[in-house]
This record gives structure tokens, sequence and C-alpha cells, in this order.
């Protein structure tokens, strides 16, 4: 059975699991991030991570593609830009990073975009050509669809909902704008 690997890494915790053309994910784990370590511990606790999953789905399946969701990733680059929970630098290579390990087709995109596309796909927004997905954890993250199409923007950037200013002059985000809607409704800004 043909499957596709799929990586959700968020501030904190990071999920993966193979889902096949169904939707179904047969196996999936978690990691911690560790958003505070460099981008290649991250990769090698990740590969550990597959290969324990290799062993779990058993033989006879084989791994097509892997589809990665992360903050502030771009689809057009590959690249995690200036993502603010993770400290892995300005622009992390992590499609190409990922590539290295895995010799399969990657794609990448920001962790808010991939959940559009997955409810979209497989979930309550089957059908629908026009909705927006919210996306709440370490930060705040939100992906457009419309006229069923995920937007991207002219940059991979658009619809960033969770850098808005709602408070002028708030409270600081590690962006160091002050008052953005993450740092009061995200996990992190409500703790």
């Amino acid at each position: 059975m043909d499957v596709t690997l799929g990586i959700d890494i968020g501030g904190t915790n990071t999920k993966l699991g193979f889902v096949t053309h169904d939707g179904t994910c047969p196996v999936h784990t978690s990691i911690e991030t560790e958003a505070h370590k460099p981008v290649e511990n991250f990769i090698t606790n990740l590969c550990i991570a597959v290969e324990q999953l290799k062993v779990e789905i058993g033989e006879g399946h084989s791994i097509k593609a892997v589809g990665v969701g992360a903050p502030n990733a771009n689809y057009y680059t590959g690249y995690i830009e200036n993502a603010p929970n993770l400290d892995w630098g300005m622009k992390v290579p992590l499609a190409n990073l990922i590539q290295d390990k895995v010799s399969l087709p990657i794609w990448i995109t920001n962790d808010a975009n991939a959940a559009a596309l997955g409810e979209m796909k497989f979930g309550v927004a089957q059908g629908m050509k026009n909705f927006v997905v919210i996306t709440l954890g370490t930060g705040l993250g939100s992906g457009f669809v419309m006229d069923g199409r995920l937007v991207y923007g002219h940059d991979g950037f658009a619809g960033e909902m969770g850098h808005i200013t709602c408070m002028p002059g708030g409270r600081m985000h590690t962006t160091g704008r002050k008052g953005s809607l993450e740092t009061y409704v995200s996990a992190t800004g409500i703790k």
C-alpha cells in the first residue's frame, strides 16, 4: 500500500505519521520539537521517529512522498523563514534537510495552510470552496481557501492572522512587534 509521510511541526511538539490515499493514518507518533536546539538535532530525532514508524507499519508499504506543515514554512522556497517559535535561524532550508535524509519528493507549507488542505480533502470543509482554518497552539495560524484553492499570496505568507496588531503598544512578540493577536490568544499567550 502506498503511503505519504505527514509531518506537523509545532513550536512545542511535532506529530508525524503515515497517511493513506483515503486520509487514514494507520501509524503515528509525536516527538518534542526542542525549538531551542539546533535544527540538526530536530532532523536526527525526526529520522529516528520515522524509522520506528516504518517498523510499526510493517512490510508491504511504500512511502511515496513527504508533506510538511511548519510555522512560517514557505511553499515556494522550501524554507522556514523567521519562525517566531523556532530558534533555528532566520532562513532554514527544511525541505532540503529532510530530503537529504529520505530521498523522497517533499512538499512543505505553513502548518495552518496544511491544516486547511487537510480539512478540504478529508475533513469538515469537503465540498466547500471558501473557508478559513484557524490553528491554535504555541502560536496562532490561519489558512485561507478561496474558490477551492489555497491562498499563498505572492510571497507564500498570505493571511497570517496571528501577526495582526489587535492591541497597539500591547504585549511584546518574539518578532519584536507589539500587540499581535498571537500574543493574546495562542496557548502561549493565554498562559
